[in-house]
């Protein structure tokens, strides 16, 4: 059985030395599949359940694969043999089933921002929940740290809901999933806003991380699905942009509304606009997975096949074996080698759920690639809770000055968006960024000690004595260290474990989630034990720590990878 992985596509360069090693396939998407030669193709021979047709010699049905590279044979009739035949059927139209690697620059675009959008609308729904927690508190007459368990219950939602998810996708595709959750999460917010016991906002919150977590992890996968590698820096920029500037916009919007309204216009506010991101989704998000656009063109030829021959044209010219150069008159149809080697559903979500924790437990770079970017998560999170403390408690701003320091989370992450777009721009064209996956960690290097930098300055800068404008440029700083962190270890472990890439991105996905829904809940307890300088400080010293990571794959990576069973398979 083929391995039910959702595979990131290979450099075009790594394609030619696969196809050139092995003239039987060739790769295409996520899958190889036999290529096509002048003098021949690879086939099954079944029997038709047509006899009559047998009977009058037109002969069996030759089964083929089908990839993209496929070049489709012509009819051998294209006429009518009496005048009382009808004319053949009209050919399917086949543009709408061309490879996503294929796609225009314009469509691409499309897809990924339209992307970038809904998952920056789901990371708001992350970070929007903390400005009611005041009113939530004393609605139901609970703590705060009880109400921002509403927090870990949506990412919580958001780490397991992908490894079951994904294997849908890629049998279904993208699209029917993002619909589907989608539904979900817009339910789910206008529940969120309607609910009237804190019991049920939890429940809510976890199955709005459910459906919100398609628009977040699997946005990595549209964008596997249409660029190459060597091309995927800028959206995957554009992608890692957009969730933390979601993050970020939560909180800064939703601290106007809790301060003059009540805290459930937050979540009807975010049904009204999640409605309509995903109602713009089901009209104009085209399928982007290879395979399943694949199915759907040999499922059309195969209907127009069948339509000709009820009509009475049979045959279409193909090479024949024997004679090369020469071609024979087939009754043909096409399979796809994804369709035929795919493991059931169920052995399939097994999988998704078994070989994430296997890569976390016995490859040491995804448990330290998960380790930092949790790590860098956390903190993002635990900015929900700490920037209100500080800046209510120290500056004595109201809730909608407080929020407003959040502020400094979007330009911090739109900054860092078009700084990772620009330099690696830059480093191309004076050929100084390497073709290997430590190529991806140069920057990293220097840009994520911002992160820690950041946590420092905060804390020793968020006293009554200082202008509340440096511990919110620091806020600023260490975004722009997360955002470097995050998007190097996607690009890291998808250049290093490709075929496995996405069980190596779930397992940091996971990890990241999970984490980053504890170290709200611990926030408080944390800067008032430690005090705000002492806990910026803890926080910060972990984060210098982890930082050697980068370093280390930077001058051992190959070795590492060479030790890899799983990366190994990639290298040549």
């Amino acid at each position: 059985m083929a391995d039910p992985e959702i595979e990131l596509p290979m450099t075009s360069s790594q394609a030619s030395v696969l196809a050139a090693g092995n003239n039987e396939t060739i790769s295409d998407q996520t899958h190889s599949y036999p290529t096509f030669e002048n003098t021949g193709c690879e086939k099954y021979q079944e029997k038709t359940d047509n006899e009559d047709s047998e009977d009058l010699g037109f002969g069996e049905i030759a089964y083929h694969y089908l990839t993209f590279q496929t070049e489709l044979p012509n009819p051998t009739t294209i006429s009518a043999s009496s005048n009382d035949q009808e004319p053949p059927p009209t050919p399917p139209r086949l543009v709408n089933y061309t490879s996503p690697f294929e796609w225009s620059n314009t469509r691409k675009n499309v897809i990924i921002w339209v992307s970038c959008i809904i998952t920056a609308l789901t990371a708001f729904t992350a970070g929007s929940y903390s400005p009611g927690v005041g009113q939530m508190t004393g609605e139901w007459h609970v703590s705060s740290v009880a109400v921002l368990v509403g927090i870990t219950m949506f990412t919580t939602g958001f780490a397991i809901a992908p490894m079951v998810l994904a294997p849908f996708s890629e049998i279904q595709g993208r699209r029917p999933v993002f619909i589907a959750s989608g539904i979900l999460f817009v339910i789910c917010q206008l529940c969120t806003g309607l609910t009237r016991s804190y019991a049920g906002m939890l429940v809510v919150r976890f199955f709005a991380g459910v459906g919100g977590s398609t628009f977040s992890t699997m946005v990595g996968g549209v964008v596997s699905d249409t660029y190459h590698t060597e091309d995927r820096n800028t959206p995957m920029a554009l992608f890692s942009g957009a969730a933390l500037f979601g993050t970020g916009w939560g909180p800064l919007v939703c601290g106007y509304i809790a301060q003059n309204t009540t805290w459930r216009w937050i979540f009807y506010m975010q049904t009204i606009t999640c409605g309509a991101m995903v109602a713009l989704i089901t009209v104009i998000f085209k399928e982007t997975r290879g395979s399943v656009l694949l199915s759907r063109k040999a499922k059309a030829l195969n209907r127009w096949y069948e339509a000709r021959e009820a009509a009475g044209y049979y045959g279409f010219d193909m090479p024949d074996p024997d004679s090369p150069g020469s071609k024979i008159s087939q009754r043909i149809r096409w399979k796809v080698k994804a369709d035929e080697e795919r493991s059931s559903l169920s052995k399939m979500i097994g999988i998704s759920l078994y070989r994430p924790f296997h890569l976390l437990l016995t490859e040491p770079v995804v448990f330290w690639f998960s380790l930092w970017v949790s790590f860098s998560w956390a903190v993002l999170y635990l900015t929900l809770a700490a920037i209100p403390l500080v800046f209510q408690n120290n500056h004595e701003f109201n809730l909608q000055q407080a929020n407003s320091v959040f502020a400094a989370m979007c330009v911090g992450s739109v900054f860092a968006t078009f700084l990772s777009i620009y330099q690696e721009k830059i480093a191309k064209a004076h050929g100084k960024l390497a073709s290997t996956p430590e190529g991806r960690l140069y920057f990293a290097c220097i840009e994520s000690a911002f992160m820690p930098a950041g946590l420092f300055m905060f804390g020793w800068t968020a006293f009554p004595d200082i202008h509340w404008i440096v511990p919110t440029i620091a806020i600023g700083i260490a975004t722009i260290g997360i955002f470097a962190i995050y998007l190097s270890v996607f690009n890291y472990l998808a250049d290093t474990y490709h075929r496995y890439a996405s069980s190596a991105l779930a397992a940091q996905s996971f990890c990241r989630n999970m984490l980053g829904g504890v170290f709200p809940l611990i926030t408080t307890q944390m800067y008032s034990r430690l005090t705000y300088g002492g806990a910026s400080s803890l926080l910060g010293g972990i984060g210098t720590l982890l930082t050697l990571v980068p370093w280390i794959l930077v001058f051992y990576g190959p070795k590492i990878r060479a030790r890899s069973k799983f990366a190994s398979e990639i290298m040549e």
